[in-house]
């Protein structure tokens, strides 16, 4: 059993459990559940830099990234920065979030937040509505063709934008469909941890312009995101490389910056 095995058998027993205690209905209820969304899509098609910086604190690849950063002030720091988006982990077991971080952030700023999460079932979908997600993400090496397609038109149906996130040529095929707004390729290989660029380059040319399409893991320099531009990417999700320094916001400023230039 590889990690995401262990991640995605946790996350069923976690859901199953959190249905019991808060079942979906209440959500509706929530003040958040009616407001308008902000599309992270737009945010990256009219943008020329193209970050979603990201606020996690630890996961399974490094045990302490930043434990004691607080979600909000990070948060405005990175709205400060000229971010498109701001991606929240909220995995407890293995990336130290929770749901309690998004509606921090959700609190403190205007910006488009993605709910980054293992999701396995549609009660994470109405979740994610109810704590002030704007945009879910949806992995394809634990969804089935259909669920990607249930889950990514519950998701529209709420307002919601989609980030269909793939590691391969095989993902890639079994995923597009109308229902996604954006498809990302994550550089990282989830059974092995190990970075590359080239993942990007390589399925670059098969996702359809109507995509936006993003690029995740490993972006630690500018010199990467100038790299991936010439493939069509518009999106470039940052997390560690903000995260691993005292001030994620103030990185994030230096980086724009420098990204401009």
């Amino acid at each position: 059993m590889n990690i995401l095995d262990k991640i995605v058998a946790d996350k069923r027993k976690e859901v199953d459990l959190k249905k019991l205690i808060f079942p979906p209905s209440q959500f509706e209820h929530s003040i958040l559940f009616e407001r308008e969304t902000f599309s992270l899509a737009k945010a990256l098609r009219n943008s020329d830099t193209g970050i979603i910086s990201e606020f996690k604190r630890r996961s399974p690849s490094k045990e302490s990234i930043n434990q004691n950063a607080n979600v909000g002030q990070v948060a405005k720091n990175y709205e400060k920065a000229g971010v498109c988006g701001m991606s929240v982990l909220t995995d407890i077991k293995y990336f130290g979030g929770s749901i309690e971080d998004l509606i921090l952030a959700r609190a403190s700023v205007q910006l488009p937040l993605l709910r980054k999460e293992f999701i396995i079932s549609e009660y994470q979908i109405i979740e994610a509505k109810a704590y002030g997600a704007d945009v879910i993400l949806l992995i394809a090496a634990i969804l089935t063709k259909q669920e990607i397609k249930t889950f990514s038109e519950l998701a529209k149906s709420l307002g919601l934008d989609v980030l269909l996130e793939v590691h391969n040529e095989e993902e890639l095929h079994k995923s597009i469909m109308p229902s996604l707004d954006m498809l990302g390729v994550n550089n990282r290989n989830l059974k092995t941890f190990e970075v590359s660029l080239e993942t990007s380059k390589k399925l670059s040319k098969l996702i359809p312009n109507d995509f936006v399409k993003v690029s995740e893991s490993g972006i630690s320099s500018v010199d990467a995101i100038k790299e991936l531009k010439p493939y069509g990417y518009e999106g470039f999700l940052i997390g560690e490389n903000f995260m691993k320094t005292d001030n994620p916001g103030k990185s994030a400023i230096e980086f724009i910056k420098k990204l401009k230039n």
